[in-house]
């Protein structure tokens, strides 16, 4: 299905956006979110914001990062994430969430980063939308691949 797409990385204290072009080429930065962890009933602040981009670029559905370990098995942050997705879900419907494998994310987009001479302050600024392109592009191209 044609549509853009955003690409999320949930972090403790931070959440970086990035979205996709219609067509679902390429995936670029949007923002950092700061993370709201209180712990009211209410919707978190944090995902007001993603529901307001959502409508914004008329998301058709937006992938999550999902951060399994090395081995392949499901901890303590990946249960966290999978309860801020089933939240995240009923606060856009009826545009889906989408869980996808981020291993290793963050550490490309530090490495990529680097790469590119963002260090120290201007590169944590920066590090949390750059993994969501990570996701994005890495769930883009799997999309791709799959026909």
């Amino acid at each position: 299905m044609r549509g853009v797409r955003l690409g999320v990385d949930v972090g403790q204290v931070r959440i970086g956006v990035a979205k996709s072009d219609p067509d679902g080429i390429l995936a670029t930065p949007i923002k950092t979110i700061k993370r709201d962890n209180s712990d009211t009933l209410a919707v978190p602040a944090d995902m007001v914001e993603l529901a307001q981009l959502v409508d914004e670029h008329e998301s058709v559905e937006v992938v999550l990062g999902l951060p399994i370990d090395l081995a392949g098995r499901v901890g303590p942050a990946a249960i966290h994430v999978r309860a801020y997705a089933d939240k995240l879900a009923q606060v856009i419907a009826p545009v889906p969430v989408v869980l996808t494998d981020e291993r290793m994310s963050t550490v490309a987009a530090t490495r990529r980063l680097s790469d590119r001479g963002v260090k120290g302050r201007r590169q944590r600024a920066v590090v949390d939308q750059a993994a969501a392109v990570e996701i994005l592009q890495s769930w883009l191209d799997a999309q791709r691949r799959q026909g």
